[in-house]
């Protein structure tokens, strides 16, 4: 009996229909293991994996394979998206047994759920040295009936060294100049100045680190910093990772060139993109930068809001490839023939423009849309007559499929790129959007005690617990929010989810940060990883949300957990910069202040406006904001802070000192790095 069917996970429910009997991740699960003598099968994976759509089609769509399992193991299947604690448990497991991980990942558990044979993706027959997925699970199963004391001797092994990787998070010195300066050296000897970004292939966006360059830039001045993040920027701009008909970024690209993408386009990747390329032009007014920004910012309203105003996780990187199959990349690659098609005399300029060629860039003659660069200009109006043609005819092609569960996390991270990047550019639309997810979670996900729900699918939330992630980009959304609106609303939520930050998930001995809640559900480890990777650890997030918000409010037990957080980021951010990049981020907001700015006067005056668009568009780090009239209660930071001869004013302050108030524009400015912008 398959036990799918009624999930919230668009996962799960793709495998509802499998011949396996699948389980949800529930004790009933190994409670059957253990009444049957059997072990369990986990696997783990998300929507848009596209190895996870092989190897379902391939072994878990087969009769006999499932046969198989369904006599010998109790199968079980978890979304990753839905349960990150289960996933990054295993995980660490599988990467200490094997040195890698990915998904899908394939684990052998006991009842008692300790992992004792691990793996990834298995074929359906032996390839490139790897055995046959039945194959292993004829191994597994003779080791669990003939050598069961071995298997169980093996699972309290694994489960003991997991125990030990333990670190102790204890020191109690933040990060200075020295770690972050260092941090930098670090990103420059692995910066890849041909194309780009850091490492070889698979590339991956940096979108956190590119968030400390720039602000390591705005800080100090430093050239270096700037020029790695503006020239990695264009290059992902201009690479085939960019979607250059309808925006947005897809997961990362195969090669160190960022020619070739794998498809999938994440919630997490756009929003953090998104916010990256508002930042860059904010510091350098790059047109690039702004049209990239916007470009990313519709196509998340445009593909991925969900009809409660949230925002859906992903973009498959597979779609119908129109000949009776699936194809990675389907949806968004082109030939020649297929220009000509759609464009017929035009056709010559876009394979010009977009790089599409004879050859192709991709499979079976196909190209991946780029921007090469290239000498002699292109007529803006044709191209972008090309481009809407290009993309109409795209719109007709069938669409990748939309993994529609919203996740607090991530819905966090886009409430917060979409409200100051409408506020930068004057896009009321975007901020109307970011109120709307905003709602959402306090509606949906946040119960009477403020306690927040994972995710939810079509108005209903998930029954699996938020982890620190949740909490902590769900209030730096929050607390965006509050800066572009000035609704004090949003402030007072946000110091709701950071309350139970200090009290569910910070050892009060150390000030080391956890993974999931004191009273979450006991799995073989309490999970904790501070470093950042496809999205900021809640590690770090939540550093810098206690951060801003003790900035904004001078609540003084904030601003001390943030501190005891950054010890961390003191011992990794120079040993490690490419996975400390938020952590740095946030050190470099520590070292500048943050300042804190508020603009008092009427709503209604253009002089208010302009003093708190001013205030916004400063470049120091991680600096707060704060708008009201000047007798509002809304937010602290507007507390004892009058007009200034009757005219709307902004007020300055940075460890604990103030600036005298101004009412100039351009006074403003320069006390809170104005960067490029206008």
């Amino acid at each position: 009996m398959n036990r799918l069917a009624g999930v919230t996970s668009p996962y799960l429910l793709q495998h509802a229909e499998n011949p396996v009997d699948w389980w949800p991740w529930t004790p009933e699960a190994f409670e059957e293991a253990r009444r049957r003598d059997v072990p369990v099968l986990l696997s783990v994976g998300y929507s848009a994996c596209h190895w996870c759509h092989v190897m379902a089609h391939e072994s878990f769509e087969d009769e006999a394979t499932a046969a198989y399992l369904n006599e010998h193991f109790v199968s079980v299947k978890v979304d990753r998206e839905e349960r990150p604690d289960v996933d990054a448990v295993y995980m660490e497991a599988v990467q200490a047994a094997t040195g890698q991980g990915g998904w899908p990942m394939t684990v052998f558990l006991t009842a008692d759920a300790e992992p004792f044979y691990f793996g990834t993706y298995f074929p359906p027959t032996p390839r490139h040295g790897m055995p046959s997925f039945r194959q292993v699970l004829e191994g597994v199963r003779g080791a669990w009936t003939e050598r069961r004391g071995e298997v169980d001797e093996v699972a309290e092994k694994i489960v003991r060294d997991l125990a030990g990787r333990e670190l102790s998070y204890g020191d109690a010195t933040v990060p200075g100049e020295e770690e972050l300066a260092g941090a930098l050296l670090g990103l420059t000897r692995e910066y890849d100045a041909q194309h780009g970004g850091f490492g070889g292939a698979p590339k991956f966006p940096p979108s956190m680190v590119l968030e400390f360059l720039l602000r390591h830039h705005a800080r100090t001045g430093s050239e270096g910093a700037l020029q790695m993040a503006a020239d990695t920027a264009e290059r992902m701009a201009r690479g085939g990772i960019y979607d250059q008909l309808g925006g947005g970024f897809a997961r990362y690209s195969v090669d160190r060139a960022w020619v070739v993408p794998h498809f999938e386009k994440m919630l997490y990747d756009n929003a953090l993109l998104c916010r990256v390329y508002a930042h860059l032009w904010r510091s350098t007014g790059s047109e690039l930068a702004r049209r990239v920004a916007l470009e990313t910012a519709d196509f998340m309203v445009r593909e991925l809001r969900t009809d409660e105003g949230g925002f859906a996780s992903a973009l498959d990187a597979d779609s119908d490839d129109g000949k009776g199959g699936h194809a990675e990349g389907a949806y968004y690659v082109w030939t020649p023939a297929q220009l000509t098609d759609v464009l017929g005399a035009d056709a010559e300029l876009a394979a010009r423009h977009f790089g599409v060629t004879e050859e192709g860039t991709f499979e079976e003659g196909a190209s991946v849309l780029q921007l090469p660069e290239q000498d002699g200009e292109f007529d803006a109006e044709r191209i972008e007559a090309v481009r809407s043609r290009l993309l109409a005819a795209r719109n007709e092609r069938p669409a990748p499929g939309r993994d529609d569960k919203v996740v607090a996390a991530w819905n966090g991270l886009a409430v917060a790129a979409l409200a100051e990047t409408g506020a930068y550019f004057g896009r009321p639309d975007l901020v109307e959007a970011a109120i709307g997810a905003a709602d959402l979670l306090v509606r949906l996900h946040m119960d009477d005690r403020a306690r927040l729900a994972r995710t939810s699918k079509d108005g209903q939330a998930g029954a699996n617990a938020g982890v620190l992630e949740d909490y902590a980009d769900v209030a730096e959304g929050f607390l965006a929010l509050a800066g572009v609106t000035g609704e004090g609303v949003w402030l007072e939520f946000a110091g709701f989810l950071l309350d139970h930050v200090l009290a569910q998930f910070t050892d009060s001995a150390s000030g080391a940060l956890y993974d999931t809640a004191a009273d979450a559900e006991r799995l073989i480890r309490r999970p904790q990883d501070p470093t950042d990777n496809a999205t900021p650890s809640g590690w770090s997030a939540a550093a810098g949300a206690l951060l801003s918000y003790a900035a904004q409010t001078g609540a003084e037990p904030h601003r001390t957990a943030a501190e005891r957080a950054l010890g961390v980021v003191k011992a990794l951010g120079p040993r490690v910069p490419r996975f400390t990049g938020w952590g740095l981020a946030v050190a470099e907001a520590l070292v500048d202040g943050p300042r804190e700015i508020a603009v008092v006067g009427p709503a209604e005056d253009p002089a208010t406006g302009e003093l708190h668009r001013a205030a916004l568009l400063g470049t120091a780090p991680g600096a707060v904001v704060a708008v009201g009239t000047a007798d509002s209660d809304e937010l602290p930071l507007l507390a004892g802070r009058p007009l200034v001869g009757g005219l709307p004013s902004a007020y300055v302050c940075r460890n604990f000192t103030c600036d005298a108030p101004t009412s100039d524009v351009q006074r403003l400015r320069e006390a809170v790095g104005g960067g490029n912008a206008v």
